[in-house]
């Protein structure tokens, strides 16, 4: 499945769930409240079904997303179905751990081989002022994903000017203590959230210079990298990656497109247009008319994100499709 600009689509983000139980400044703002109802949420069947689809179009790669796809019951059930697609080759899942530590077992046992988590800062008081959650839970889950057996464990760091920017050494002590690979990234303002975050946007080349005061950074190679520049950190098996979508974006080597709960096909984070592939589904579709539907979509996709200079701003909150 190609692009009109070559790019090989091969990674699907599938959110499960647009709900939360964080409430993260930059993510989702805590007045938010236009959540999609159950009725209209994809069905694990319906999923597995459009994920089959996928596959066969060459998708090798899913990301199991929410919200936070832990608050869905049907989680495990749903990734075990998709794991046992013949060619599905990656099963990957990002969350914010605050359940992970009753999950983790089940999830490694339903086919999800690597983990992304969320954790933007140590201290227990600024944790909850971020997020809304407890600090505690996080660690737990980290724990319990360690003990499952998930290799390798990504920690995702949003960095934030005057709120994060002080724990850099901490977050990279305690990746490196607990042998997690760590990924910084930038802001996004999708959502009346992010827009807000704009206010403490820091670039990753200044985390890159703080980093390089204390240690020296080679580049490395990461697989199921994404979008981030990987580097080691000397003397450590480190790996640490810099997630650029503002001050570089990556978006000539975007590989990926984006399903909301809905069945909603995205083509890009930082645009609007879509594919109503749950609603195309319900009226009762083929597997041909849906494969149509999403070679079509991806004949859309645009050549690159416009964050900043779009013509109206994205309003979807993030966690509607997983950044």
């Amino acid at each position: 499945m190609q692009d009109r600009f070559g790019r090989q689509i091969q990674y699907l983000r599938l959110s499960v769930t647009d709900r939360c139980d964080f409430r993260c400044s930059y993510c989702l703002p805590r007045s938010h409240r236009d959540f999609a109802t159950p009725d209209d949420w994809l069905t694990p069947a319906e999923i597995i079904r459009l994920v089959d689809v996928f596959s066969a179009l060459g998708v090798t790669h899913v990301r199991l997303t929410g919200g936070e796809p832990l608050v869905r019951r049907e989680l495990p059930e749903i990734a075990a179905g998709i794991a046992a697609l013949p060619r599905i080759r990656d099963l990957s899942l990002s969350t914010n751990a605050s359940r992970l530590a009753a999950f983790a077992d089940r999830l490694q046992g339903a086919g999800v081989t690597r983990l992304n988590i969320s954790l933007d800062s140590l201290d227990p008081d600024k944790f909850g002022r971020i997020t809304g959650g407890r600090l505690e839970r996080v660690l737990d889950g980290i724990a319990a994903a360690r003990a499952a057996g998930f290799a390798p464990i990504k920690i995702n760091t949003v960095a934030m000017r005057g709120i994060n920017d002080d724990e850099v050494d901490a977050i990279v002590d305690f990746c490196v203590e607990h042998g997690l690979t760590l990924r910084f990234i930038e802001a996004m303002p999708v959502g009346a959230g992010g827009q807000q975050a704009q206010d403490h946007y820091m670039p990753l080349s200044e985390v890159e210079a703080i980093l390089r005061r204390r240690f020296r950074l080679a580049p490395a190679a990461m697989k199921g990298s994404g979008p981030a520049r990987y580097f080691r950190v000397d003397d450590t098996e480190l790996r640490i990656g810099f997630i650029t979508p503002q001050s570089q974006h990556f978006c000539a080597s975007c590989n990926r497109v984006r399903l909301s709960v809905r069945g909603d096909l995205y083509l890009c984070l930082g645009q609007e247009d879509k594919v109503e592939l749950g609603r195309l589904l319900r009226d009762g579709a083929s597997d041909a008319e849906l494969a149509a539907a999403i070679a079509a979509g991806i004949d859309r996709k645009p050549e690159r994100h416009h964050f900043l200079s779009a013509p109206t701003a994205i309003l979807r909150p993030m966690s509607s499709l997983g950044g």
